[in-house]
């Protein structure tokens, strides 16, 4: 069954409400900073143990770069493609945005996921063509078999001249392995293996299963070869400063920006 977009469902009209710049504050940290940087890693440090509070906090922050590459979000469609438990959704509701959540895994949704959550493939979205202002997906493309189908299926719900938000962990990064990382660095199986003897369960990821090691050079290759995106900005999520730029070092890249994050604008057809 296809989804019908909502009564309710509003959007704007014409393009962006801000020019496709660097990110301008929207209420939150300035970013790039060092000050914003050790904030979310202060967080990433206590996942495990307050996972509530850390989502919170960069649930936030990415709705914060949302509204910084397009401004306020209140009013707009959202569609948060593959968002666990529903943080994003939630915030981008808390900011006025009619936001809806699309998770593939019932298991990662929680106890509480949002009203209107649905159970679905990010391949496949039960939804029509050109539905969303705003497609957001925050570290799933590593989760997935086939990037470029997934990328995709978030370009074609998404309206002519409405954003993708796109973010992944790339397999060289320090937080590659995931819950294994760093130690991915020395082998997949040797990362799980070590991972199981120091905590005494199985790891959740598995290299080939759940878990793939996507690069930045063939991720920007592919995007920038489509005609139905324009990149906005190809830069790290997360880095202190030049956040832009470190993402132009080949090699190097795949190392020191730990997260790469994707700003595309859909293009007219």
């Amino acid at each position: 069954m296809r989804l019908r977009v909502p009564r309710g469902w509003s959007r704007p009209r014409g393009g962006s409400r801000i020019s496709d710049t660097a990110p301008r504050p929207s209420g939150g940290i300035k970013d790039p900073s060092f000050r914003r940087s050790l904030t979310l890693f202060r967080a990433f440090l206590h996942e495990q143990d307050d996972p509530e509070a850390c989502y919170a906090l960069l649930a936030r922050d990415s709705v914060d770069q949302v509204e910084a590459y397009d401004g306020p979000v209140a009013g707009r469609t959202v569609v948060d493609v593959g968002g666990g438990s529903g943080c994003f959704t939630e915030e981008f509701r808390r900011r006025g945005a009619h936001a809806y959540l699309f998770e593939p895994d019932a298991a990662e949704l929680g106890a509480k996921p949002p009203d209107g959550a649905v159970i679905a493939d990010g391949y496949l979205l039960p939804l029509y063509d050109g539905v969303a202002d705003v497609t957001f997906s925050s570290n799933v493309l590593e989760h997935v078999a086939d990037p470029q189908t997934f990328v995709s299926e978030l370009v074609r719900v998404t309206r002519p001249g409405g954003l993708i938000y796109l973010s992944f962990t790339n397999w060289l990064s320090p937080w590659g392995g995931h819950e294994w990382a760093p130690w991915h660095y020395l082998g997949a199986e040797r990362a799980r293996a070590r991972y199981r003897r120091r905590t005494g369960r199985a790891a959740k990821h598995t290299l080939g299963e759940n878990l793939f090691a996507v690069h930045i050079g063939p991720t920007l290759r592919q995007v920038r070869a489509r005609d139905d995106v324009r990149v906005v900005s190809a830069r790290s999520r997360y880095w202190p400063f030049l956040a832009e730029t470190v993402v132009k070092a080949p090699g190097i890249r795949e190392v020191a920006t730990w997260n790469l994050l994707l700003i595309l604008r859909r293009c007219p057809p």
